[in-house]
């Protein structure tokens, strides 16, 4: 039960950028939307959070500057993750971790370790760990898949593991770990289109791109879900639907940064070799925030 509060909602933070350098105010604008949102937790550092064209005085800078906004109000989790597991032990070894509750670390990406490859990893993760951990299973990025029977492998044997994001968008899958899990391990989705099918089924919730933008308006859904109420969650999940197709279309984070620009929270800058998303793409999501009331159309703009 200790690790019940990252069930819910929590929300992987995009890391504004300006002129190519980080734009602190921006993230405090993010921040401080996304938990007037109604979002339950925080993760930093995240694929959302570009991390990997961050060094390390950057995500070090990140990390400090959402602790002191957030300033004890929500759990936070911090990313560190990489495919050279010696180096990965050595970032975590050289930062604080005060005010950091959780990490979230992907499985090595580009190597394509085996089954028993990522095993070891993770354990040997789970030994050097200062903070308990989040396993992600992202095969889209990683190009390679924690099978359920790996999963609940580290679930099982380790000591620090409580639970995996997974966002292999896999029902089969998420409902094998569900089955089988250890009490109180948390299976959480890192896919928003398919968030609610996974909390439906036993899922403990999710950790979002779009509440990035919209916490207000996708919350509920997720929590609603959680406290057996089905209907209203599917009503807020249906409304978002349109969405999804524009946030994902030329790649994530892109596609958030180019709504929250729209709304004035941050500009839609990435970084290389991450571009902004197109122009389709851009009118098509546009007039989905319209259709929503989240916008409204140029020509209505003082």
């Amino acid at each position: 039960m200790k690790h019940n509060r990252f069930k819910g909602v929590g929300v992987a933070l995009v890391t504004p950028f300006r002129d190519g350098k980080i734009d602190f105010d921006a993230l405090e604008k993010v921040i401080e939307h996304v938990i007037a949102g109604g979002v339950d937790y925080l993760v930093s550092l995240g694929t959302t959070g570009e991390s990997v064209t961050l060094d390390q005085e950057e995500k070090h800078a990140v990390l400090d500057f959402t602790i002191k906004v957030n300033a004890g109000r929500l759990p936070i989790v911090a990313g560190f993750g990489g495919n050279d597991t010696r180096q990965l032990i050595k970032e975590i070894q050289a930062y604080h971790f005060k005010g950091i509750d959780a990490i979230l670390s992907s499985s090595p990406a580009y190597n394509k370790p085996t089954q028993e490859g990522i095993y070891q990893h993770y354990m040997k993760l789970d030994a050097e760990s200062p903070r308990p951990i989040i396993a992600y299973n992202v095969p889209g990025r990683t190009s390679s898949n924690i099978t359920a029977d790996t999963m609940l492998a580290l679930a099982h044997d380790s000591k620090n593991i409580f639970a995996v994001k997974e966002a292999s968008a896999d029902m089969s899958q998420g409902a094998a770990i569900i089955k089988h899990r250890p009490k109180d391990f948390l299976v959480i989705s890192g896919d928003d289109p398919t968030a609610l099918p996974l909390v439906s089924m036993g899922g403990d919730g999710v950790i979002s791109v779009i509440a990035n933008a919209l916490p207000k308006e996708f919350c509920p859904a997720i929590q609603s879900a959680l406290q057996g109420d089905f209907k209203t969650a599917a009503k807020h999940h249906i409304q978002l639907s349109g969405v999804h197709k524009w946030l994902y279309a030329d790649g994530n984070p892109a596609g958030v940064k180019a709504a929250m620009e729209m709304m004035g929270i941050c500009s839609r800058e990435t970084r290389l070799p991450l571009v902004p998303v197109g122009k389709k793409v851009y009118e098509g999501l546009k007039n989905e925030l319209i259709d929503l009331g989240i916008i409204v159309p140029d020509d209505a703009i003082a």
